[in-house]
């Protein structure tokens, strides 16, 4: 491959401008929830993520995920919610090593749906939280088994 002089400086100076940008600005934009992802149960990942606030069972979250994943490495996952003014939508496996699995945080105007492929080591359950801007906080809940593979192998 052979690139330019000129393109490669520019490309060169653009990387720089936003490693010396970044590093100033990238911190500020996104809130990393280290305690969450620390905890080794869910109990400790709700606690880190919600201060202790109970989450009520909700029929109005979808969580679209297959009663067998056949491979723990890659197990997708589909969630949607009917419920208003969604701020959050969190995804947790209870028999992970680490059992938050992320987080997504919406704007107002956002859709609140998201599909994603998580890592399961196990079976387990899959929780979906959903928390609105009212500080309601809204579960589901579906057992997965694991053919093989995930987190641990």
């Amino acid at each position: 491959m052979n690139t330019p002089r000129r393109e490669f400086l520019k490309n060169v100076l653009a990387t720089g401008g936003a490693l010396v940008f970044g590093t100033t600005v990238l911190p500020s934009m996104a809130a990393w929830p280290d305690v969450a992802f620390q905890a080794k149960t869910t109990d400790e990942a709700l606690m880190a993520l919600f201060e202790g606030k109970d989450t009520q069972d909700s029929d109005k979250i979808t969580l679209d995920i297959p009663d067998t994943a056949e491979n723990g490495a890659v197990v997708p996952v589909e969630i949607s919610t009917s419920l208003e003014q969604v701020e959050s939508i969190t995804i947790i496996v209870e028999n992970n090593p680490i059992p938050l699995v992320s987080q997504f945080n919406l704007t107002e105007h956002a859709v609140p749906w998201l599909k994603t492929r998580i890592k399961m080591a196990k079976k387990s359950d899959v929780i979906a939280v959903v928390k609105t801007q009212d500080g309601g906080l809204y579960s589901t809940r579906k057992s997965v088994t694991v053919a093989k593979g995930g987190c641990a192998g």
